[in-house]
């Protein structure tokens, strides 16, 4: 087990120390963008740094649509055979257009995985984090 879960309680909630370590040994998740109230999610790989999220895309409704509204969710999460996790993150998304922080990001080596020019990169500074990890089984006999 990843963690550990001292009372017997097979859900977790994961501390923010927790939740970054998990976030850092992640490379995909979900971007989750609101634009008048009309939620959109999209797939992404990631990368985590000095507790930051940086991503890469191309022109579209995701840019398009963080551009608008710099609200955004990130949501990761892992399955194995006895265990599972989640990880919910919320911040401030901004397209990267400074030389320096452009060159910075650059050096962290995110690249994408689909063979497609994403020219842009976004940051996500995060004013949230939340995690919970659980330990799989069967559901449990109800009491009488």
């Amino acid at each position: 087990m990843m963690f550990t879960h001292a009372d017997g309680n097979p859900v977790l909630d994961l501390d923010d120390e927790q939740s970054w370590k998990l976030l850092e040994a992640t490379r995909h998740g979900r971007l989750v963008v609101s634009v008048a109230g009309e939620p959109d999610i999209f797939p992404v790989n990631y990368l985590a740094s000095d507790r930051k999220i940086y991503l890469r895309t191309a022109p579209g409704n995701k840019l398009a649509q963080l551009t608008i509204n710099s609200r955004v969710l990130l949501e990761t999460d892992g399955i194995l055979s006895d265990e599972a996790w989640s990880v919910v993150l919320r911040g401030t998304a901004r397209v990267l257009t400074n030389s320096t922080e452009l060159a910075a990001v650059e050096e962290l080596g995110l690249n994408s995985w689909v063979p497609t020019l994403k020219d842009f990169y976004v940051e996500i500074v995060p004013t949230s984090v939340s995690g919970r990890h659980f330990e799989l089984g069967e559901q449990p006999e109800r009491e009488i």
